[in-house]
């Protein structure tokens, strides 16, 4: 046991530096937080084997974490509210740094106190016994990033302190996971060749984007999965909903639809991210983790035969060239980065900027 303790040890000091390493040669590698906030644990885990291996497997080319650890989970106000966050300075975020002065905000929607079936009951209301860090009944609170600690009743956000506590607009207590599909196809000419950026020489690669409703920010399609559901046809269902606009569709042309759709995602795909989001809707307490998918047309054929129509929680829907000036909602643009430099398509108009993802993700 000792022997296996040391191993994980050394394992853990191994990553950790090559992390290290990988950020100085790339500054603009931010993104794999989750990597650094876990390897301070992960000599200690049970499960440390597993982590290592499906992490270190999903990403072969980190991004050091930002100065600010996550940022869009501190903005204020709180999405859909006049609530201002209790002020948390960069250097403060960190559970591992004392705070004694710390006096968060407590917040949470009416639209989630009211009960909806998405939602859990307040902590402390009779029968509701909720079993964080494990599958509980058919809902999944689990985190993509490992187990994560439970303070009086209540889970504590992974990665730091948000400024509020309790759930805001989130559902549950503790994750709240997502599904991302990202759909993607080759930008064509008019004779159906691909066309090529000028300055990077490289093919233009275009995604589905959704203007959200809510706040107004273009985004990838996707929304949270159903308890039970399986990851597949949330994606599915998620994307059909809110680019085709399914729900209103007769029964007829969701039937065709569902064919292409079929074909669209039975095809390869490959896992872009899957753990902790930055979102602002997060909370000390309740946060948002989401798994993306990406799904490539390579002939364009597919969605030739489909017609967008925004639905659901979507205000627009287009086809969006990729590119490194897209500002997106939460962290979608990063997720489109990372498919941009898997398929070897154009991000940058620098071609000495980014860094090399590789086909482990």
């Amino acid at each position: 046991m000792a022997r296996g303790f040391l191993a994980r040890t050394v394992a853990v000091v191994s990553l950790t530096v090559t992390l290290s390493a990988g950020a100085a040669r790339c500054s603009s590698c931010y993104y794999l937080y989750p990597l650094f906030q876990a390897a301070r644990t992960l000599a200690y885990s049970p499960s440390s084997e597993r982590w290592f291996h499906s992490e270190t497997a999903r990403m072969s080319c980190g991004r050091a974490p930002k100065k600010s650890l996550h940022s869009k989970a501190r903005t204020s106000p709180y999405p859909g509210s006049k609530v201002e966050r209790s002020h948390v300075p960069n250097d403060k975020v960190d559970w591992l740094v004392e705070w004694e002065d710390y006096s968060p905000v407590e917040y949470t929607a009416n639209s989630v106190l009211a009960g909806p079936k998405w939602a859990d009951p307040e902590i402390g209301v009779k029968n509701f016994a909720p079993n964080f860090n494990e599958k509980d009944g058919q809902v999944e609170r689990k985190s993509q990033s490992g187990p994560y600690n439970v303070e009086n009743g209540r889970p504590r956000n992974p990665v730091g302190r948000t400024g509020i506590v309790g759930r805001g607009l989130l559902g549950r207590w503790g994750p709240n996971h997502a599904a991302d599909p990202l759909i993607t196809r080759w930008k064509r000419d008019v004779s159906g060749n691909k066309e090529v950026h000028p300055l990077s020489g490289k093919n233009i690669l275009q995604f589905i984007a959704i203007k959200r409703k809510d706040c107004g920010e273009w985004a990838i399609p996707g929304g949270m999965v159903d308890p039970g559901e399986k990851l597949s046809a949330a994606l599915k269902r998620e994307f059909s909903e809110e680019a085709l606009n399914s729900l209103q569709k007769s029964s007829t042309e969701k039937e065709e639809m569902e064919k292409q759709l079929n074909r669209l995602f039975s095809q390869d795909h490959f896992e872009v991210y899957k753990g902790y989001v930055d979102d602002p809707r997060n909370t000390d307490n309740a946060w948002m983790e989401t798994e993306a998918v990406n799904y490539h047309d390579e002939s364009g054929e597919i969605m030739d035969s489909l017609h967008l129509e925004a639905g659901d929680d979507a205000g627009k829907v287009k086809w969006v060239d990729i590119g490194e000036k897209l500002r997106l909602y939460a962290s979608h643009a990063e997720f489109i980065r990372l498919v941009a430099e898997k398929r070897g398509a154009h991000w940058s108009e620098d071609p000495n900027l980014g860094c090399r993802v590789g086909a482990g993700i």
